[in-house]
């Protein structure tokens, strides 16, 4: 006897939905896997992220290197009433650092010469040294020299040498218009005119020129 077309419907799709029960291919897992797929970074957009982050780095060394010029620079940490308390721009910090560092190469060049003019004064300490000690050296050799003392008058005529000497730069350096111009003048003569080297040319000159008088 044949089966009602309704009946065999219900069993072909019966048939059909066992089949996709089997293979496990259930259409609301499939729908589940595709929206559950992780976003994949385009290379426009990694490129756009690097290029953030490496802009960022730079804006961040930027603001240190300032940060450490305002700590370092000691004009920087005094308070500039002429902006009151805001924050240093960065024209002033670079400003204030370009005018420490041109200080500092003042006060190096300044140092410079301080040490140049202090070596001198030692060259001539250590040829007075030994001028003195070739001195002690010779009257220990012939100790009856001294016996043969100079007169008043040869001692006098070395004091007026080296006096006349002195006097002639000293009246050509001072100046007599007030007495506070002439104290400054004098202070500046003696350090130009009354160095242990320029002393000793000058009294070695005199000994000379009177010894070729005497003999």
């Amino acid at each position: 006897m044949a089966e009602p077309p309704c009946a065999a419907a219900e069993d072909a799709w019966g048939k059909v939905d066992a089949a996709y029960g089997d293979n496990g291919l259930d259409s609301d897992d499939e729908d589940s896997d595709y929206h559950q797929e992780p976003y994949k970074e385009s290379y426009k957009d990694r490129r756009r992220r690097a290029h953030t982050q490496a802009e960022q780095k730079r804006r961040d060394a930027i603001k240190k290197g300032y940060d450490d010029l305002q700590a370092i620079v000691p004009t920087c940490e005094q308070q500039d009433f002429s902006i009151g308390s805001q924050k240093l721009s960065k024209a002033i910090v670079l400003q204030k650092t370009i005018d420490y560092i041109q200080f500092l190469h003042k006060e190096k060049k300044k140092q410079e010469e301080e040490l140049s003019t202090l070596r001198k004064d030692v060259m001539a300490l250590k040829i007075m040294k030994a001028n003195y000690e070739q001195i002690v050296k010779a009257h220990q050799d012939n100790p009856n020299e001294g016996k043969n003392q100079v007169s008043d008058e040869v001692k006098f005529n070395v004091f007026q040498g080296i006096m006349d000497s002195l006097f002639q730069s000293f009246n050509a350096s001072i100046s007599v218009t007030s007495f506070q111009e002439l104290s400054a003048c004098v202070f500046s003569w003696i350090e130009e005119h009354c160095k242990p080297q320029t002393l000793q040319d000058i009294v070695i000159g005199v000994l000379h020129q009177l010894k070729s008088q005497l003999y």
